[in-house]
């Protein structure tokens, strides 16, 4: 056996403390969410323990003091020690508190939360080789899942996405038909309707909770006029004659990406347009050796593998499936025209036609 060398052991082990000093924030992250802590912070201004304890709603002073010096380890929030107070700055707000930020990063402690739930089912699957039902691996998986991925939407879809296809946003402010494919809880979809009155919108989803947290979504938003929802595969959509069909993280979450390809074909329009957004990635694994692929890579043999292993066929694509892989599958449903349209830190966005 090589023996290790001194330099690189203590590299590895300085990497791992930071990693676990990150895993171990996970579950006070959470509590200063869910008991206003960030937010009282942000609401008003720097705060010793005792009275950011009372601002938060009369919380015991003694937790509050031990995870506002947590926090403060953490760099998630400030502590002036001369003064013994705790603030906020406007960088820390955007991730911790502003919803709409594009690094609202809330969602992403709640879905580690979700794959460490689900690591029971998801380690009987490495010894039998099935699949984990998407939603089964952990209480709210598709909720976290959906306010994770809410802020890049926000920011993006409206912003960036859509206006770099060709000719779409026209179609979309003059009155077109959209159907979003794979939609989860529908953020996508309302966000899409809010932006063009003009158009009308179908989201589709193989799962139920979600289709009724989209319903439920679309009512509060009052776009049930505009926009509905329905449970359904991919594969058993009958509507065509769509302008426009989206697929937002999705198309590598499925067990027959192939068979939706060649279904969305079916329900466009001849000069109809698939906009796929899929996790920025390489077509080499080498490539994906860097902090957003770890990230895809650990969530995907968590999640996404897991899920498209449960459906039929189970081809497994993978969250880092890369360009090349998607257009040979997106190829395959009949379309000639595919490229990538645009990109951003965390997406691609590929533009297919027929």
């Amino acid at each position: 056996m090589t023996q290790p060398q001194e330099d690189r052991l203590n590299q590895l082990i300085g990497r791992m403390l930071g990693d676990l000093g990150g895993a171990f924030s996970v579950p006070t992250v959470r509590m200063g969410l869910r008991l206003g802590l960030f937010e009282a912070l942000h609401t008003h201004g720097p705060l010793p323990a005792e009275a950011l304890a009372q601002k938060a709603g009369g919380l015991a002073p003694r937790y509050v003091r031990e995870w506002a010096l947590a926090q403060s380890a953490n760099g998630y929030i400030d502590y002036d020690a001369e003064r013994e107070v705790f603030s906020l700055s406007p960088e820390q707000a955007m991730i911790f508190v502003v919803k709409d930020s594009p690094v609202y990063l809330a969602g992403a402690f709640d879905l580690v939360a979700a794959m460490i739930e689900g690591e029971p089912k998801v380690e009987n699957s490495f010894r039998t080789g099935d699949g984990v039902r998407w939603g089964d691996s952990a209480g709210c998986l598709f909720c976290a899942t959906g306010a994770f991925f809410r802020p890049g939407y926000v920011n993006n879809i409206v912003q960036q996405w859509l206006p770099a296809l060709e000719g779409v946003t026209e179609k979309l402010e003059s009155g077109a038909k959209v159907a979003d494919v794979g939609c989860g809880v529908g953020f996508s979809t309302l966000l899409m309707a809010k932006a063009f009155p003009k158009s009308s919108f179908i989201g589709y989803d193989f799962h139920e909770p979600s289709i009724t947290a989209a319903r439920e979504h679309a009512r509060e938003h009052k776009l049930g006029d505009q926009v509905r929802f329905e449970c359904r595969t991919a594969k058993t959509i009958g509507e065509t004659g769509f302008d426009l069909v989206t697929s937002f993280d999705c198309l590598h979450d499925m067990g027959d990406p192939r068979g939706c390809a060649k279904q969305v074909r079916r329900m466009l329009k001849e000069n109809g347009t698939w906009m796929i957004v899929e996790p920025i990635a390489g077509d080499r694994a080498k490539d994906n050796m860097n902090p957003v692929g770890r990230l895809y890579y650990n969530a995907s043999t968590m999640i996404c593998v897991p899920t498209s292993l449960d459906q039929e066929v189970g081809e497994g694509l993978g969250a880092q499936a890369g360009q090349a892989k998607l257009t040979e599958v997106i190829r395959e449903g009949g379309f000639t025209s595919i490229k990538r349209a645009t990109e951003g830190p965390f997406n691609m966005v590929i533009e297919a036609r027929a």
